[in-house]
């Protein structure tokens, strides 16, 4: 067998490429699939960058950036099992040793498979007194059937707990209902739109809501938990017909708190995915004060599925690069690895 250091990466099973037509991509949007590969790079030699970076005096911040910043996830994982094969400790405790603060805490991240860290910060919404409902309300409500089953499996592996259970034990009422629903992965992810079936749901949904309110609210749960995203827009066309007005002013209208979220960011990412996140980025750095655990959240979690989306969203939304708004919003190491994940 050649020698060890000609090794490149084997891509592993987990490559979490999101399904056509699932949470993160619109049919139409190719440039999403481009994905990171990096040819050549070989994990020996970048776990050995990264070990000898944190030996000795000093951190050599700039080579944790270089190879991190440049790999993919499945790539990342290779160098750290190199990385410990080698050193016989994990590379995240060196680091973690080394670092602090934001910086510290995005390239923790960075470590994780996706679906790991979408665990760890559910299980960080959960833990403790009080429920973070906003933070369970973004990663469950925007991902595909696929990512939400890698979430549930990262989340048993990691803390050997069932994420329903604990959703359920820690939620109540209609949050609890719908997040539950959402949990169960069954969205249809097909593209083909029956018109007869949105004309139907746009009028339970007509009737369960505006129509006598009370709100039905196991209509809406089903219809926007289970429909795909493209019948899920044809439905909300045929919505405004029956009703004369976007389903988003009725969700406003005739529910409030945690489950208008919950609503709201089902119609969002239904209708434009991409668009939902690039708002949630503009409301981390706008005002006083810059919400980084929110920053680190979806620029790490969506860099290889619709980042590229995200950033053109963004730029047309409000016109300036996301990066600009980055740059300008954080500082230091911090800046410099989420420019560089942006890059």
């Amino acid at each position: 067998m050649g020698s060890s250091h000609s090794q490149t990466y084997k891509l592993a099973e987990d490559i979490r490429k999101p399904a056509i037509g699932a949470a993160s991509l619109s049919a139409d949007e190719p440039s999403a699939h481009k994905r990171r590969h990096h040819h050549g790079s070989d994990a020996e030699q970048d776990a050995k960058k990264i070990h000898s970076a944190c030996k000795g005096a000093g951190t050599n911040e700039k080579k944790i950036i270089e190879v991190l910043s440049s790999r993919t996830s499945e790539q990342r994982q290779q160098i750290k099992q190199k990385y410990k094969e080698l050193y016989s400790k994990e590379m995240e405790e060196d680091l973690k040793g080394d670092l602090s603060g934001n910086f510290e805490k995005a390239v923790l991240a960075l470590l994780d498979l996706p679906c790991e860290f979408e665990a760890r910060e559910l299980r960080r919404a959960m833990k403790g007194a009080g429920t973070d409902e906003s933070l369970l309300i973004e990663i469950l409500c925007t991902r595909s059937n696929k990512e939400i089953v890698n979430i549930k499996e990262a989340y048993k592996r990691l803390f050997d707990r069932d994420l329903e259970s604990d959703v359920k034990s820690d939620t109540s009422g209609s949050l609890q209902k719908i997040l539950v629903m959402v949990l169960e992965a069954t969205r249809d992810e097909t593209q083909q739109v029956n018109a007869e079936l949105a004309e139907q749901d746009a009028s339970d949904l007509y009737k369960a809501g505006e129509g006598r309110w009370g709100t039905e609210e196991l209509a809406f749960n089903v219809v926007l938990a289970k429909r795909s995203y493209s019948q899920l827009r044809a439905t909300f066309q045929a919505y405004e017909k029956v009703c004369g007005k976007d389903i988003e002013e009725s969700i406003k209208s005739e529910t409030s708190g945690d489950l208008e979220k919950a609503y709201l960011t089902l119609v969002s990412c239904a209708k434009d995915c991409p668009g939902y996140f690039a708002t949630v980025l503009h409301k981390s750095m706008k005002g006083a004060g810059t919400d980084e655990e929110t920053l680190i959240r979806i620029l790490v979690t969506r860099a290889e599925s619709d980042l590229p989306a995200i950033k053109e969203k963004f730029q047309q939304m409000y016109k300036k690069p996301l990066a600009e708004a980055v740059r300008s919003d954080t500082s230091g190491d911090f800046r410099k690895l989420l420019l560089a994940i942006l890059h």
